[in-house]
């Protein structure tokens, strides 16, 4: 079959790569292998190295355009833990505000502006760019039902700037907030703000109870084959996140795992980080985080991906919405493709009904920020969750400056290349015996990867088991 010109692929944030081969299968054609490749190099981890401390939540909300509220909040709890400060009540309760407006603006991004166009037939609707070229497929939703989500596509944008908007009462800003900070936030709470929060809040819920999730449901009755389709390794994990005591020991979403079928504990001394397939030096390879090292090999032999594989005792985990629902009890219906998409919507309503009590809970003219000196040396760790899955930073310091700084994000849990045991990642298994209808619209492959949400742009090649590229496609 003619080969497509590689064009940048939208609806996906950052730069990846899906190659999957496909083959007839008992008379189906369907996926035989997969392979997930990080194609570009941040180092991060090596720009931290000798600054000081406090300068990680600002460096660090940069990795990433569209959770950064998640990494300041895993970079701030990380020196929180080697400082040893906690923050006061108000400076905790007004990080989880401005994360969950970021969970909030995440997930209505992630299906309307992501995921739902890989559903949807917008011919006569979308008929301009950036909506063309675009795949059109049998199954896909036409008439007034595409109409309606269509409408909800772009009533959608407005809601996520909502979403940006109530952040930044409290974040002075976002994507990127400066008011978080080892020992709280920098944020002054008054009356008018919580005023103005409480606003945008009743605007978001509404929104988020009489169209996304009915707009979400509808979508899943009418494709009822992805409850079945890109299981993946049915392996969950989630760190926990939106601390409801100052200890942490209480959240909203409680830490977990999931398991060959068992609920379990999660202990974060059981990560270990492979490189056996990722363009690093084998050095940086077979550790745990807080022993993490970051030395690019780009010549490597047999490698395929900038991102490195976490495993949790060597066993393959998916991080994300379905994760966190899962383990904490409020979604389990099943893992695939829909599963992932309804637990995100379920999630977000539940998030946004939390944010109401918080917002009760603040006290005006309480502080929200305590002081601590930088060490001389010790060590940290910060556990959240992102929108997208479970995310860690991890610091060792050494003459008050930053010696060591490592970062596993959701994607790398997700997206994560085959380890040194040659087991795939979760996105790679979940592709395994997918479906492809026609290799020129290889919808299903996207329905897959966009399900996880990963936080990288997607480009998605097409083999026969000979290696012969059958297809190159652009997503839009």
């Amino acid at each position: 079959m003619p080969t497509i010109k590689i064009d940048p692929i939208t609806r996906i944030e950052g730069h990846l790569d899906i190659e999957v081969s496909v083959e007839q299968v008992d008379g189906v054609q369907q996926v035989i292998d997969a392979k997930s490749s990080g194609t570009m190099f941040r180092g991060f981890e090596i720009m931290l190295k000798d600054r000081d401390p406090r300068d990680a939540p600002h460096y660090t909300q940069r990795i990433c355009g569209v959770c950064p509220i998640s990494h300041g909040m895993a970079s701030v709890l990380n020196l929180e833990s080697a400082f040893g400060v906690l923050p006061p009540d108000n400076g905790r309760i007004l990080r989880n505000l401005v994360l969950g407006a970021n969970f909030i603006m995440s997930h209505i991004l992630h299906f309307y502006h992501l995921a739902a166009l890989d559903y949807i037939n917008t011919e006569g609707i979308l008929d301009m760019s950036p909506w063309t070229p675009r795949y059109v497929t049998p199954d896909m939703v036409t008439g007034e039902v595409a109409s309606t989500l269509v409408g909800h596509y772009v009533q959608a944008l407005a809601v996520r700037r909502k979403a940006h908007q109530m952040g930044a009462i409290f974040g002075a800003k976002l994507p990127c907030s400066p008011t978080f900070v080892p020992g709280g936030c920098t944020e002054v709470v008054t009356a008018d703000k919580i005023s103005d929060f409480t606003t945008l809040l009743s605007e978001l819920r509404s929104f988020i109870d009489t169209v996304y999730v009915p707009d979400v449901l509808a979508v899943a009755g009418l494709f009822p084959a992805y409850y079945e389709i890109g299981e993946g390794c049915g392996n969950l994990l989630a760190y926990g996140v939106f601390d409801l005591d100052a200890t942490g020991d209480t959240k909203l979403m409680a830490r977990g795992r999931y398991t060959n079928g068992a609920y379990e504990d999660v202990d974060p001394a059981q990560i270990t980080e492979y490189v056996g397939y990722s363009w690093y030096t084998a050095e940086s390879g077979n550790l745990n985080p807080s022993e993490g090292v970051t030395e690019p090999y780009l010549d490597k032999p047999g490698a395929y991906s900038w991102l490195k594989s976490p495993r949790y005792l060597d066993t393959v985990h998916e991080a994300g919405p379905l994760a966190r629902m899962w383990v904490n009890d409020d979604y389990r219906r099943g893992i695939s493709v829909l599963d992932r998409v309804a637990a995100r919507a379920l999630e977000c309503k539940k998030v946004a009904d939390a944010m109401v009590g918080w917002l009760s809970e603040l006290e005006i003219g309480d502080p929200a920020y305590e002081y601590s000196p930088i060490p001389e040396s010790g060590t940290g760790m910060g556990l959240t969750e992102a929108p997208r899955g479970a995310l860690g930073h991890w610091i060792e310091i050494s003459n008050s400056k930053i010696s060591r700084y490592q970062v596993v994000t959701p994607t790398n849990w997700n997206a994560s290349p085959r380890d040194d045991y040659g087991h795939k990642g979760p996105i790679e298994e979940a592709l395994m015996n997918t479906p492809v209808a026609d290799i020129d619209q290889p919808i299903e492959v996207l329905r897959v990867v966009h399900s996880f949400d990963p936080c990288l742009a997607c480009s998605v090649h097409l083999l026969t088991p000979e290696g012969q590229s059958l297809g190159k496609f652009r997503v839009l």
